[in-house]
């Protein structure tokens, strides 16, 4: 893997922004929607469910009037048509039973298809993830890249299921209404909307004020969970340079800047619930004032005010479900939006139309550097021009100052990145012509940063590995001289492990030596393996690793000289090129670039 100190990429580690308004939020719902041609039937399906449900409700009311008329008319008459009123209650049941069983249906539907379309961008993104270029994690952090894989995915995901439904529902159920107001009576119908309309501009005045506060206060959060973050991390040092006061007078005025904000945000949003029973009630009120006029001149009935009444929620209902779907949905087309920029990113290149294979056991062990070029960013060369040859069973030693090219040099070998010109050939095999998981196959690698993972120390030492017995699991451990640990544990090799565990920085090096050791391939590359372990613990690694190192062409990357003094060969890198090479003695001899090294790390141990 790429080595910090020798990028030549920028990574982008700015703040992910809150909520980010879809460039176009049509075209993302579109295309979110069609991602999969296999659910748009179940889509189309539980938006028809949607409509009838709504269409099942607003033909309650028109029934309901009357039911009401009826009563009146046995008020007057004091005679009650019991069979008419049984007629219409049982049509009400019926109705409003289909209506949530429609309901109930259009939720299930879009609930498994919403989740469906979950699971297959998470399947398409761990595909995705596979054959993206290692240039790609360079270019991005890898929590705005797991970001997408979670919180973007289950954003698209509750957001489909929960809103898009609902929003179709609102919108049907709005229309309806609004039509069978006008169908009932128009003076009332007009009554009714303007009053709604007249509080709910006055409800967005209020939103459009509050938003600025809502957006600020997670602004806020954030540098507040940062700052909360930062001091507790680098809490040791806070400690020792007695930067306790300072601490906690940022906390304070952070703190005090998010209160003000959630202050205003919360009595400004304290205001919807009053202001939309407010809406409610005038609407209620003028219908009511407006039916008795119609009434007493006899142009309508009392079950029409009774019908307008129930009109009145159910127009007024629905438009609050619009802008809540509305935003619910808008933050699910930016989100889709990010996770199809990751989907249409560009992948490394096909290599099912290559058949040249290497077979470990078959492969001698040369490699050949020929006129190697490589930059990370194009006219900018890392490597500008590396030739070497690199014998079977050969040790390789590659050393410089950081930034010269040691590490990219690995990653060329490994085929993580594409080099610009020349050619490196295994066996005179050309690296263009195998697949990168042939060549990965090829190789051990032990790097700098340990790896452990959330299982048992044997799970950990036989990473992907098949066939491996607990007696060469112990043979790797007793090489690197971690056998004594292993049985300490209260379980041994069984023992839970996870990176988190109180083992040290050099147990877990140790750890990740010993499931290089229990590899067999041709090819080892230690990048700095030995960087984290004391010196006493070196030795013993050392030896562990000429033992491993035996039968194997090996390449070693390292600061620390006194580590390579055995090596066969001797690759002095700057800039990008070999400017010296040859064995220990040699190099010493010449008292030039890698002398200069040496020596600035042993000139006071000699003394």
């Amino acid at each position: 893997m790429p080595n910090q100190d020798e990028k030549h990429v920028q990574r982008n580690v700015g703040p992910r922004r809150i909520q980010e308004k879809p460039k176009n939020f049509g075209k993302s719902m579109k295309k979110l929607l069609s991602y999969d041609k296999k659910l748009t039937p179940f889509y189309v399906i539980a938006i028809i469910f949607a409509i009838a449900s709504s269409i099942c409700s607003i033909i309650g009311p028109n029934k309901l009037s009357d039911l009401t008329d009826e009563i009146s008319k046995a008020l007057v008459n004091a005679n009650i048509d019991m069979r008419a009123i049984k007629n219409i209650a049982i049509f009400l049941v019926v109705l409003y039973s289909i209506s949530a069983i429609l309901s109930f249906l259009e939720s299930f539907i879009m609930a498994r298809t919403a989740n469906k379309l979950a699971k297959k961008l998470r399947t398409k993104i761990s595909y995705k993830i596979n054959k993206l270029p290692l240039r790609y994690f360079d270019l991005h952090s890898f929590g705005d890249i797991l970001s997408r894989v979670t919180n973007d995915v289950d954003t698209i995901g509750m957001s489909v299921s929960r809103n898009l439904g609902t929003f179709v529902s609102a919108v049907a159920l709005l229309i309806a209404s609004v039509v069978m107001m006008f169908y009932t009576n128009w003076i009332m119908a007009l009554t009714a909307i303007l009053t709604s309309i007249i509080g709910f501009a006055f409800m967005g005045m209020i939103l459009g004020k509050s938003q600025k506060y809502f957006n600020a206060r997670q602004v806020r959060l954030g540098s507040l969970n940062g700052h909360i973050e930062e001091m507790y991390s680098g809490y040791n040092v806070v400690k020792v340079y007695n930067g306790k006061n300072k601490a906690i007078n940022t906390f304070k005025n952070l703190n005090q800047d998010l209160f003000d904000c959630s202050i205003r945000s919360e009595f400004l949003s304290g205001l919807m619930h009053p202001i939309m029973s407010f809406i409610g009630n005038l609407s209620y009120v003028a219908v009511c004032v407006m039916g008795a006029i119609l009434v007493e001149k006899e142009i309508i009935t009392f079950g029409v005010i009774v019908a307008f009444i129930l009109y009145t929620r159910l127009f007024t209902s629905p438009l609050q479900q619009i802008a809540q779907g509305l935003t619910n949905l808008q933050s699910a087309a930016a989100a889709s939006e990010r996770v199809f920029e990751f989907l249409e990113e560009n992948e490394m290149i096909d290599e099912t139309n290559k058949k040249v294979t290497l077979e470990k056991d078959k492969v001698k062990g040369n490699i050949e550097f020929e006129h190697v070029k490589f930059g990370y960013d194009d006219g900018k060369l890392v490597i500008k021009d590396f030739s070497c040859k690199a014998k079977a069973g050969q040790k390789i030693a590659i050393v410089g100052p950081t930034g010269a090219g040691k590490t990219t040099l690995v990653n060329l070998l490994m085929k993580f990145y594409e080099i610009n010109s020349g050619d490196i050939k295994i066996d005179g095999v050309s690296t263009k012509d195998l697949t990168r998981e042939n060549i990965h196959d090829l190789f051990i690698m032990v790097l700098q940063d340990t790896w452990l993972f959330n299982g048992t120390m044997r799970e950990n030492i036989i990473y992907n590995k098949e066939n491996i017995s607990d007696e060469q699991v112990m043979e790797a451990c007793r090489t690197v001289g971690i056998e004594h640990f292993i049985k300490s544990l209260p379980r041994g090799l069984d023992t839970p492990l996870a990176d988190s565990d109180s083992i040290s920085a050099g147990q877990k090096q140790l750890l990740t030596i010993a499931r290089g050791m229990i590899e067999s391939a041709p090819f080892l590359i230690l990048d700095e393996a030995t960087s984290n372990v004391d010196t006493r613990t070196e030795e013993l690694v050392q030896k562990a690793m000429d033992k491993l190192t035996e039968g194997k062409t090996s390449f070693i990357i390292a600061h620390r000289l006194s580590t390579i003094k055995n090596a066969d060969l001797i690759l002095v890198m700057n800039e990008g090129n070999i400017i010296e090479q040859g064995s220990h003695e040699e190099l010493l001899a010449q008292n030039g670039f890698y002398a200069g090294l040496y020596n600035s790390q042993f000139e006071e141990i000699e003394e």
